[in-house]
């Protein structure tokens, strides 16, 4: 009997014949559930204070794709960084493959926002206004009341002013939250399209949370539906140790032969599933891994004197063939590829200068002689300031037979921006020995070398 295996064909727990199934999950306050709780508020808390947090004068995460600027703990990225923005996205991926194939869909049900927000906000908030799962299903199905229309009322207003904080919270990661308070404290007429896009998504997250729940994990998020090609049989997953637990039977005094396997029969593992799956069916789809059945298993085991863990973390080895839990070949290979990839990020990262430096000769013109015996090719600057200060420089030649005559001149880049400098390179021709040669150039600033640029002169060699 392999308990292995997603059903992707139909998602029962989503969607009856007669329409959307509303789940009223059972809260038990378990080991794993306080646990989660920590984890839960920890998140919470760096996502609600980090847009507030500045370091180097710049927001510790700031995700701004108009202006193409990305801050990251204090250090900006701009659009010239795009290849270690590729090679980050790439290692995220294998690192989310790598994850999965080892703990499965644990993500979900222990970090995800949206589990986080629905789980530790919002069915809090729904609990302490409407009462648990019970008083829950009951007011649903009571007739249009005072009582129901106040409870009802409340639950949707606090849900609105949650989602607009959220949405506020959402848009200082995207636009940055100094534009966020310019926005707030000023005329909404100054801010029409910020006024809508806080509209926008505090709508977005309200239906989210009041209205598509559970089945933003089943039907919408594709993440749940990549765990068929990444789950294997050593791959640990919220499971039902079938081996132990079947078969199962409920507990009756009047019988003198308990039943053969630990499961009670109970449904307390179905009632607090907030995705409203039967575990012990097997994996499945709808599992986000979130433990509250582990919990519940557990309280019911050690009420009827039985060894925990009937549920718990363990992979189909684990429960069919009680092997112990090992890596397999195939995470080993992941590890390995994930290794190299943030040990390339990580290498470019630290070379990675602060004010990145191109020099190119200026297009359709050649060299030019002068009457002093030297030779200049004009050429093009362009300095990006990565950082988030201004910085003054000097370019200075390596060579010191060569010097630099500008035609325009900057000695100051703002902090996140960009100027362009025109200038002649200047060289003896006496010291040209051929045609094609290289020059380097540096960028000061303080007397020490912030970026370096190398280029082409080109001049008739003096034979």
């Amino acid at each position: 009997m392999s308990q292995i295996g997603l059903s992707v064909d139909k998602i029962e727990t989503a969607v009856s014949g007669k329409g959307r199934k509303w789940i009223y999950p059972k809260l038990i306050k378990g080991k794993l559930y306080h646990y989660r709780n920590i984890v839960g508020y920890f998140l919470l808390a760096f996502l609600f204070i980090s847009p507030f947090l500045k370091v180097n004068n710049e927001q510790l995460v700031l995700l701004n794709i108009l202006e193409r600027k990305f801050v990251f703990f204090g250090v900006i990225f701009m659009p010239q960084d795009f290849y270690l923005f590729a090679l980050a996205i790439l290692a995220f991926l294998i690192f989310i493959i790598l994850f999965t194939a080892i703990f499965g869909r644990l993500w979900c049900g222990w970090a995800c926002p949206q589990t986080i927000f629905m789980e530790m906000v919002f069915r809090k908030i729904e609990c302490w206004i409407e009462g648990d799962a019970q008083q829950q299903r009951k007011l649903n199905a009571s007739a249009l009341t005072a009582e129901k229309i106040f409870k009802k009322g409340a639950k949707h207003l606090t849900f609105i002013v949650i989602s607009f904080f959220i949405a506020n919270i959402f848009l200082a990661y995207t636009i940055g939250t100094d534009v966020l308070l310019k926005i707030m404290r000023e005329p909404v007429s100054l801010h029409i399209y910020g006024f809508l896009a806080i509209c926008i998504f505090t709508t977005l997250f309200y239906l989210v949370f009041a209205r598509v729940r559970e089945m933003v994990c089943t039907l919408i998020c594709p993440y749940g539906r990549l765990q068929g090609v990444l789950l294997d049989r050593k791959t640990l997953v919220v499971a039902y140790d079938y081996v132990r637990g079947e078969p199962r039977g409920h507990i009756s005094k009047t019988e003198s032969t308990p039943p053969k396997g630990d499961c009670v029969d109970c449904g307390l593992c179905v009632q607090v599933c907030p995705t409203g799956i039967d575990i012990r069916k097997g994996t499945q789809l709808e599992c986000v891994n979130c433990t509250v059945c582990i919990d519940a298993c557990d309280m019911v085991m050690e009420k009827t004197g039985r060894p925990t863990r009937l549920i718990g973390f363990k992979s189909e080895e684990q429960i069919s063939e009680k092997k112990q839990f090992r890596f397999s070949k195939r995470i080993y290979g992941y590890a390995a590829v994930l290794l190299i990839l943030l040990t390339s990020l990580t290498t470019l990262i630290i070379k990675r200068t602060d004010i990145e430096t191109t020099v190119l000769r200026a297009s359709g013109t050649l060299y030019q002689m002068r009457d002093d015996g030297t030779v200049s090719n004009l050429y093009n600057a362009e300095l990006v300031n990565k950082t988030g200060n201004d910085i003054r420089f000097k370019i200075k030649i390596a060579d010191p037979q060569a010097k630099i005559q500008y035609i325009n001149q900057s000695d100051k880049v703002e902090k996140g921006g960009s100027i362009k400098v025109t200038f002649f390179i200047i060289r003896p021709q006496s010291q040209i020995k051929k045609y094609k040669s290289e020059i380097s150039l540096n960028v000061i600033e303080n007397g020490k070398v912030i970026s370096e640029a190398e280029t082409t002169f080109i001049a008739p060699p003096n034979l």
